[in-house]
């Protein structure tokens, strides 16, 4: 009698061992308080980064915004570039010109500036840094300007036109591109 059962006590047991394991390929407890692989993926991000074929008159090390395209590019050695995938500014706030990245902040608190509390009333005056902040894991100052490039916990917004002028990108890619860029580096926003 016990033999009759086992078989399919064991088949159940190796289908839920199968399901399981698919589920635990994308769950990690680590991932809740930080630290496990999946920390920085909050959605899968619609714009891959990837390494592509660059023409254009940059030097190494500089990052080139294409407003239009919706894409960021960290120009590389032998013509070819990291493309990476970003949100940009709606109607009306998409700008363009030559700065330099003047800080770096992991984690960054928000501010929001007085034109946007304006527009946005409802809007926290400050925002801690963390996972719920909207400037994301990482933030690149640009300048003078009110201006970043940051994360967001929004990926949806990735290719959209939504933000009010910063660039936006995944926790995953803006922590990629936070480790390969030094404060100086030049930043250029081609709004065509």
């Amino acid at each position: 009698m016990i033999r009759f059962f086992a078989a399919p006590i064991a088949a159940v047991a190796l289908l839920s061992a199968t399901a399981g394991g698919a589920l635990a390929e994308e769950f990690d407890s680590r991932d809740i308080m930080g630290g496990g692989p999946n920390f920085f993926r909050s959605g899968a991000n619609p714009v891959p980064r990837t390494t592509v074929m660059y023409n254009g008159n940059y030097a190494p090390g500089t990052i080139v915004v294409n407003t239009s395209e919706r894409r960021l590019y960290l120009v590389l050695q032998n013509g070819q570039a990291l493309r990476y995938g970003i949100g940009v500014g709606r109607d009306g706030f998409r700008w363009g010109g030559v700065h330099r990245i003047t800080a770096k902040r992991e984690w960054p608190a928000w501010t929001p500036p007085a034109q946007m509390l304006a527009r946005r009333p409802d809007l926290p005056r400050h925002m801690k840094g963390g996972v719920d902040n909207p400037l994301g894991a990482r933030a690149m100052y640009l300048g003078s300007t009110l201006y970043r490039i940051h994360g967001s916990n929004e990926p949806e917004t990735i290719g959209q036109a939504v933000s009010s002028g910063c660039f936006r990108m995944t926790n995953d890619d803006v922590t990629d591109l936070y480790s390969r860029v030094a404060v100086g580096t030049t930043v250029v926003v081609l709004n065509n």
